[in-house]
């Protein structure tokens, strides 16, 4: 386990709602990343959405937007969740951390992996979005998400497209590759690949929103 000296937690709003929380993130200095991203960005749904998606961090896309999910990772998601039959504005979208950590490359910001300590030190506010939200359906999309709620031994790779129950949460977990990993594929029949496993796994989340699983 990892121990903190600060969290999140220590910059909660005292009623969660989610305007509430929305607007106490902006000041959350939980861990250094609030020196790296631009602003906070906070999850977006509505209230006792279903489905719930988990990424990992925001992009340059979205730290610029200050919105979730905007950008070409974002726009890959919008796409499967239409072709599997999800409403991405009934669903909630948020990150496991909330701020953008990068690294320089000449003008350019790379996308650098959150440490453990920085995922524990952001999981309050990912703790009081379930509080609020109470969904149905949490899917976690990429390791980093995964690993955030089950642990660093889970592999998305052996329980991917799952329904997976957890004692720690009132509600049933789906692992899936981070829309992100699609748009890596080294070549065009690897894409193709990629993105029917993607969609299979959502397909998932959709039977089961749905009463079909």
């Amino acid at each position: 386990m990892v121990k903190l000296e600060r969290s999140a937690a220590d910059f909660l709003p005292a009623k969660l709602t989610l305007p509430a929380l929305r607007a106490a993130s902006k000041g959350c200095r939980g861990c250094e990343l609030y020196k790296r991203g631009t602003e906070t960005v906070f999850g977006r749904g509505p209230l006792r959405a279903q489905l719930f998606f988990i990424g990992e961090q925001p992009g340059d896309h979205e730290d610029q937007a200050g919105e979730a999910f905007v950008g070409p990772a974002g726009k890959m998601l919008d796409k499967a969740l239409a072709e599997v039959g999800i409403d991405r504005s009934a669903a909630y979208v948020t990150n496991a951390v909330k701020h953008f950590k990068w690294e320089p490359r000449g003008k350019r910001r790379l996308h650098a992996k959150p440490t453990a300590r920085e995922v524990a030190a952001c999981k309050p506010w990912l703790e009081s979005e379930f509080k609020v939200v109470q969904p149905r359906l949490v899917v976690l999309l990429g390791a980093t998400a995964a690993q955030a709620l089950l642990g660093a031994s889970f592999r998305v790779t052996v329980s991917r497209g799952k329904i997976l129950n957890d004692d720690r949460y009132r509600f049933p977990l789906l692992a899936t590759v981070h829309p992100s990993s699609l748009l890596r594929a080294p070549d065009e029949k690897a894409r193709a690949e990629a993105w029917e496993g993607f969609v299979r796994d959502l397909k998932v989340a959709a039977g089961f929103i749905s009463g079909a699983a």
